[in-house]
């Protein structure tokens, strides 16, 4: 990493801004490493680690976090596995239930990357069984993870008995593998570091209790995958857990405003441009919902740069703030923007630019934004 201070107040400008094309996303590498080593760090170690790579969808950023020793990854659709495969990955977990076409797609990943170990989740008997009859007809060995639904009704099957018959039907199904339990916590997000880890706990104890009841059953502990970016540190001090972070390689203004406790820095930061000025205190920039993640309420981007300000209006390709500054800004003046939810934000640019050295030096481009690579 370069001598540049990673907490400069003005660390988001870039010397070239100029030359390049906005709206635009920027990603600053020395903040990227900054917090996979941060990430390394409360893990305790690398091996410990499986990043989600839905947040960022880049093979610069997949080959980063190897070169740190971190081989294994979570993936939410089959691009993103095919685009992590391919930077040589060791493990990589698709964290969704092949249904449908996604269960050919699969085994053809599984075919044509014989030196990546792929895996999926499962929460139900019809996918299962498919999984057995796609494995064995094919020749392979298919390892599965348990989907556990730890609060969050969003997928997966609560921690019980059910669970324990599902986990048995895995086990003992030809040409699968039971390798354990995936346990993702993202409804657990409160600010304060204590309520949170208290939340967390709670939930994982009954998670605890099955996975006494699977090793008895099986023989042998069941692997765990546990938490998000919010619950990761908590799950890291369980031993023989995995964590799979994902917002933390670039993190966002809410998470930064939300778990300050967790010491990740900014690394994404959107360029626009004032276009217009068309009334007293307002400017109009060409960052729309097009170019910034607007699942959220306003404020979906903060301006470091704009003191206090208002967003007034968002449409397709624009944005019009109400900013004390409006007067000393002219029609081609930068601004700079920190999205608040950078996941969504990401998967709006085909390319990003990567600030090295305070100037805009490289081009990555976000391969796995497409819903099919090749396979």
């Amino acid at each position: 990493m370069s001598g540049i201070s990673l907490q400069e107040e003005s660390w988001y400008r870039v010397g070239n801004a100029a030359g390049l094309n906005s709206p635009s996303l920027l990603l600053y590498h020395d903040r990227i490493e900054h917090n996979i080593l941060k990430m390394i760090n409360i893990a305790g170690s690398a091996d410990r680690l499986r990043p989600h790579v839905k947040t960022h969808k880049i093979p610069e950023i997949i080959r980063l976090q190897m070169r740190f020793g971190i081989n294994k990854f979570k993936c939410a659709t089959i691009a993103e596995a095919e685009m992590t495969a391919s930077c040589g990955a060791n493990d990589v977990l698709l964290a969704v239930q092949p249904v449908g076409p996604n269960l050919g797609r699969l085994v053809r990943l599984i075919r044509e990357f014989p030196g990546t170990s792929f895996s999926c989740i499962a929460d139900c008997s019809d996918v299962i069984v498919a999984l057995s009859e796609a494995a064995v007809s094919n020749g392979l060995t298919i390892p599965v993870w348990l989907d556990i639904n730890n609060g969050m009704n969003r997928t997966g099957i609560s921690p019980g008995s059910k669970a324990e018959k599902l986990y048995q039907l895995i086990h003992e199904s030809a040409g699968l593998l039971a390798d354990g339990l995936h346990v993702y916590d993202g409804h657990i997000h409160e600010h304060e570091y204590q309520v949170r880890e208290k939340m967390c706990n709670d939930a994982f104890a009954r998670v605890e209790m099955l996975e006494e009841k699977l090793t008895s059953l099986t023989g042998s502990p069941p692997k765990i995958v546990a938490g998000g970016s919010p619950t990761f540190p908590i799950h890291a001090k369980r031993a023989g857990v995995e964590t799979s972070p994902g917002t933390t390689i670039l993190w966002d203004y809410n998470y930064s405003q939300s778990f300050r406790d967790l010491g990740f820095l900014n690394a994404a930061v959107l360029l626009a441009r004032v276009v217009s000025k068309p009334a007293k205190g307002l400017v109009c920039i060409d960052l729309g919902h097009k170019a910034v993640g607007s699942e959220m309420p306003q404020p979906r981007v903060w301006f470091p740069g704009l003191g206090d300000f208002r967003i007034m209006s968002h449409n397709e390709e624009h944005m019009v703030i109400m900013t004390e500054l409006a007067s000393v800004l002219c029609p081609g003046d930068e601004v700079y923007g920190i999205p608040f939810h950078i996941c969504p934000t990401v998967d709006r640019y085909d390319a990003v630019s990567v600030v090295k050295e305070g100037n805009a030096s490289e081009t990555w481009y976000v391969t796995a934004r497409k819903r099919r690579i090749t396979i």
